[in-house]
This record gives C-alpha cells, sequence and structure tokens, in this order.
C-alpha cells in the first residue's frame, strides 16, 4: 500500500522585493521536488520561487526571525524557526547555528561560560600585568603630564577649596619639600634622562570633604591639604608624608594603576562591547586618578621609600612611623579608614617603619 504523500511545509512570514519596498504578507512553501515558493498570503500570486539548493538562508540565533534569500535578491523572513529548521534538516544543510546550539544545549553553554570566565582571568593574572609594565615604559613625558593635569582641575571644581595656610607656611614647607625632591632616590623605574624626571610641585589645597589628605600625580604634582598640615604635630611629619607620595611617582604606581584599570574596564568592554569609548573614557578623564588605590605592595615601598628619603636629606627617618601612630592615636586608625591606603593594617606599618628607620640609621647593628 503506497503511503499518502505529505503535504509540503509551509511558513508564514513577510516577503520583500530585491529593490527596497513595502514588505508583503506571504508564506513559504516547499515542494516534493524541492523547489520553495513565496506566494502573496491573501491573493496566492507567486512572489518568487527557487530551487532549495540555490537559496541562502540564515543560522537559527534563538528566536530571532530568519531570512530566506532568493538568486533574484529578494527575501523572505519569518519567526517560524522550526518550520524552516524542518525544510533544512533533511537536505543535509546546517543552519543551526552556534550560539542557537549553546542556548539549546545547556551543558554547553555551561562549560563556554566557564572556559570564557577561565581565559579572562587568565588574561587578569598574566597577561594584564604585563601589558601594564610594557605601558609604563613606552609612555613618554607628557601622558603623565596631561592625565595629572586634567585630574587636578577635576579635584579643585569637585573637592577642593583654596588653601587657608599663610604666604609664610607655605613657603616654609615648599622650601623645605624642594630641597628634598632635589634627593629623590632614582630606583630600577627611574626615567632614562634628566629631561624626563618627574619636576615636582608642591600644591596647597583646603581639603574640604576630603579632610586630611596628600597624594602624588604621576607628572610629580604634589597635593597636601590644610587639614593634614594641621593635624601633623610636626613639619618632620608633614615632609615624611610628602617623602611617602614622592615615592609612588618615582616608583610610578599611579600610572601603574591607571593602566591597570584600563586594562581591567577594556577586558570587562571585551565581553560587554563599546571598548573604544570605555577606554578613551578612562584615559582622557583625569578625575579617574583620585579614586586610586594602591596595593599592599607599593604602599609598603612607598614607605620604605619614605624612611630612605628622610635619612638621606637629614631629617628623621622615623617622622612616616610616628605619623601612623598619630592617625592610630588621633583618628582611631587602626588600618580599616587609613587615608594613605586601606593597606597594610597601621599598627603593621608603624611596626615595619621603625624597624627600617632603625636598620638603616643604625646599620651596624
Amino acid at each position: 500500500m503506497a503511503s499518502e504523500a505529505r503535504p509540503p511545509l509551509s511558513a508564514e512570514g513577510q516577503w520583500r522585493p530585491p529593490a527596497v519596498g513595502r514588505a508583503k504578507a506571504a508564506s513559504l512553501t516547499i515542494s516534493q521536488d524541492a523547489t520553495v515558493v513565496a506566494a502573496d498570503r491573501d491573493s496566492g500570486a507567486v512572489l518568487a520561487s527557487a530551487p532549495f539548493a540555490s537559496l541562502t538562508i540564515s543560522d537559527r540565533v534563538g528566536s530571532i526571525p530568519r531570512t530566506v534569500t532568493f538568486p533574484d535578491g529578494s527575501v523572505f523572513e519569518t519567526s517560524d524557526n522550526d518550520t524552516i529548521d524542518n525544510m533544512v534538516r533533511p537536505r543535509g544543510k546546517r543552519h543551526f547555528g552556534f550560539v542557537h546550539g549553546l542556548e539549546k544545549f545547556h551543558p554547553r553553554l555551561i562549560l563556554f561560560a566557564a572556559l570564557v570566565v577561565a581565559f579572562c582571568f587568565v588574561l587578569y593574572r598574566f597577561a594584564v600585568p604585563v601589558l601594564v609594565e610594557v605601558a609604563v615604559a613606552v609612555t613618554p613625558p607628557v601622558v603623565p603630564k596631561l592625565l595629572s593635569q586634567g585630574a587636578l582641575v577635576s579635584l579643585d571644581q569637585t573637592f577642593f577649596e583654596e588653601t587657608k595656610l599663610s604666604i609664610e607656611r607655605q613657603k616654609a614647607l615648599s622650601d623645605q619639600f624642594a630641597a628634598m625632591a632635589k634627593l629623590t632616590l632614582r630606583g630600577s623605574a627611574a626615567p632614562a634622562s634628566p629631561e624626563d624626571a618627574p619636576a615636582y610641585t608642591l600644591n596647597f589645597r583646603a581639603g574640604g570633604t576630603i579632610g586630611p589628605n596628600a597624594f602624588a600625580l604621576p607628572d610629580g604634582t604634589v597635593v597636601l591639604t590644610d587639614e593634614l598640615v594641621e593635624l601633623a604635630d610636626d613639619d618632620e611629619m608633614v615632609l615624611a608624608v610628602l617623602a611617602h607620595e614622592i615615592g609612588h611617582v618615582e616608583r610610578q604606581h599611579s600610572l601603574r594603576q591607571l593602566y591597570r584599570a584600563a586594562g581591567v574596564t577594556a577586558l570587562i568592554m571585551l565581553i560587554g562591547g563599546d571598548i573604544g569609548s570605555g577606554t578613551g573614557d578612562i584615559l582622557v578623564q583625569g578625575s579617574a586618578l583620585a579614586s586610586l588605590s594602591y596595593s599592599r605592595g607599593a604602599e609598603a615601598e612607598a614607605d620604605r621609600y619614605s624612611v630612605e628619603l628622610m635619612h638621606k636629606v637629614g631629617h628623621d627617618p622615623a617622622a612616616i612611623a610616628r605619623f601612623f601612630e598619630l592617625l592610630r592615636d588621633k583618628l582611631g586608625d587602626t588600618g580599616k579608614n587609613d587615608f594613605l591606603s586601606s593597606h597594610p593594617a597601621t599598627p603593621e606599618r608603624i611596626e615595619e617603619t621603625r624597624r627600617y628607620a632603625e636598620e638603616i640609621s643604625n646599620p651596624g647593628k
């Protein structure tokens, strides 16, 4: 007994002519001889017809509508993905799409997500640090200068007010700072020539909501707030903090943090899109420097630098430790709210800086 012929497959959708024109409600059918016909849904008039093998059918991606392109350039579009799949499958063509396959098979989606996470971790853990060091090495002096200028302008407009310190007080601190800056200790990250070295300048500001603070920008611009000067018991403490900030500049910590932030943001946008504008915002918006938080290693390195520089210029090398003790005693700072950094904890910094100051003051012991 002969089996009955199955009715032709049919999908409802819209058909558009090759030239720009209004879409028409249409149906798509495929006959037993694999001829595909797009017909007007109302009149039944044939709009396009071609052998199945000559068609271009878009891959299936979730529930996104599929397109069937005829040789004459006309296009049939439908949301009936299942019918299109039934047309395609018996004829040996794969139009299901990689993304749709991942959506359909959830274990594969989980595996794919895990691989993406692992890949991003490897990039963050190994590639970003290397790229940061390369970027720091090839950064021309004009870049830190432009970034620092933008940061200072932004901070002045947002947080700071004009200093209330007297001219005499400013001059006394500035003169001592200038003498200390001339004797900066060059490390492995030092500029290749004196012309590339940071030109240190001390700027006084009323801290406003920021309060007692001091920070350095990549080009050697150091900002000191009135509140920190008032908090310190003597100028040695203030100079020790300024030496700490000089250490950040000499070791190029700010640039490293900025490039790391740019690298992480670029990594996120590589996944989410819009990498161009996002990276541009980071590099152009100098105000981003104000929110940088140095790593534990960078803070420890700057602490040691302060001890070394203070000793070299004939000041108290343990002054930075005394300042940390002041933070602990006056502000109750135990390391959880340290304005210089959230870590290492202030008790650890006191112990380490005192030990190191004793070591360089009495090298024979």
